[in-house]
């Protein structure tokens, strides 16, 4: 079932009554005091650690790979805040979803923003680069603040209700465009929009090359070197995080220098080493949950084996 033909009404069937169950409960959790959606984020990451054993381990693996400096201890600690921080990025997203937009004006700071607004000025388009942080569509919502049309690279989600129900909601700040569909990301670039891209999950061999990543070699894709020269779109680093006393978030904007290189390779190197710089503002903000380091060049073994 396409984007564009669903409809609220096609997801009444049985199957689909614990995700309007879900759903209904965010709507109602988002209706809350901002400090009370952040407690009980909080409690529900609490919640998963406990449940959910395999992105427990993964987690785990992550972070001792990534930030060996740390004591046993701090490294279990950091683990329980990445949950606790996943956590209240699912009320986040509701929020990013319904919650007055007013709320958030007030509670953001965009810095260096300037480097964006020259970037645009070229004509070409931007390609926004992000990464997979806790509150990712509520950046979304935010960064509309600031007034730039923006679309959203995304990968389509296997369950149709969840692919119409995030569709619809990043409606409200961005333009979603599923990864594969180029032509219709070249026409963005070429109405000089801002292009939304995070290159920092592992999605196999094919169309990528093995960069570092915290010190570990990461399948990192080629897509960003190819999308530039789609239109010689400049690219811009976007991180974003929740300010340590959660008075409200951050977004900063900044150049990754030597990009393009023109070496594909290299790039891939400049942009894994940029996205690091980014994820260290924050480390527990970011979804560690995820197997970074799933494929591996052919000697070394597979780094979540049990």
């Amino acid at each position: 079932m396409g984007n564009k033909e669903a409809r609220w009404s096609d997801f009444l069937a049985p199957k689909y009554w614990l995700i309007w169950l879900s759903i209904g409960l965010l709507r109602l959790i988002c209706a809350l005091p901002y400090r009370w959606g952040l407690s009980i984020g909080k409690y529900l990451g609490r919640a998963l650690y406990r449940l959910m054993k395999t992105r427990r381990h993964i987690t785990r693996v992550n972070i001792q790979l990534c930030f060996p400096e740390l004591s046993p201890q701090e490294q279990q600690q950091r683990i329980k805040e990445v949950f606790e921080n996943n956590g209240i990025g699912l009320i986040e997203t509701g929020w990013a979803y319904w919650k007055d937009e007013r709320f958030f004006r007030q509670r953001t700071e965009f810095h260096n923003f300037d480097l964006l607004d020259r970037a645009l000025d070229k004509g070409h388009g931007v390609i926004l680069m992000g990464w997979h942080f806790s509150c990712l569509d509520l950046a979304g919502l935010l960064f509309s603040l600031h007034g730039k049309p923006c679309s959203t690279l995304y990968r389509q989600h296997d369950n149709p209700m969840l692919e119409w129900f995030f569709t619809q909601g990043r409606q409200r700040f961005s333009f979603p465009v599923e990864r594969q569909k180029t032509r219709q990301m070249l026409r963005a670039m070429r109405k000089n929009h801002c292009i939304w891209y995070a290159p920092d999950q592992d999605l196999g061999r094919k169309n990528a090359t093995f960069a570092p990543f915290f010190g570990h070699p990461a399948a990192t894709t080629l897509a960003t070197t190819k999308m530039h020269s789609l239109n010689g779109s400049p690219l811009i680093k976007l991180d974003c995080w929740r300010k340590p006393d959660n008075s409200g978030y951050i977004l900063e904007c900044s150049e990754v220098t030597g990009f393009p290189s023109g070496s594909e390779e290299v790039d891939a190197t400049l942009i894994n080493q940029a996205i690091e710089a980014g994820i260290r503002k924050a480390p527990s903000q970011y979804m560690w949950v995820h197997k970074r380091f799933k494929t591996q060049p052919k000697k070394i073994k597979n780094k979540y084996r049990i």
